[in-house]
């Protein structure tokens, strides 16, 4: 069992930067892959982007490439994510999601945190 958090959500102009943390409770975390997702009222979840296990692989939506940056320290059981040059488009409440490496599905979620990007 896995329990996330995330936090460091807030409210920023746009071109500004935040980072997001995700900390996980449970000694398997670092077994999981982690991956990133945002939403808005109305719209379908959207993917941002994904970590394996070992941190050595990213892999990044079209939207936030070059922009987004997804890490994590196991020793700290947390993951991040890092964005930079935000727009007000990237307002929504962004998740982090853990789930078994070299799957596409995750099985733990957190409850978000609300990014807002002001114009």
């Amino acid at each position: 069992q896995v329990q996330l958090v995330e936090s460091g959500g807030g409210l920023v102009q746009a071109g500004g930067s935040l980072t997001l943390s995700c900390a996980a409770s449970g000694r398997t975390f670092s077994t999981y892959a982690v991956g990133w997702f945002r939403q808005t009222p109305g719209k379908e979840r959207e993917y941002v982007g994904m970590i394996n296990w070992s941190g050595v692989s990213t892999y990044y939506a079209d939207s936030v490439k070059g922009r987004f940056t997804i890490s994590r320290d196991n020793a700290r059981n947390t993951a991040y994510l890092q964005m930079s040059s935000l727009t007000p488009e990237d307002t929504a409440v962004y998740y982090c999601a853990a789930g078994v490496d070299g799957s596409s599905s995750y099985q733990y979620w957190g409850l978000g945190t609300q990014v807002t990007v002001s114009s």
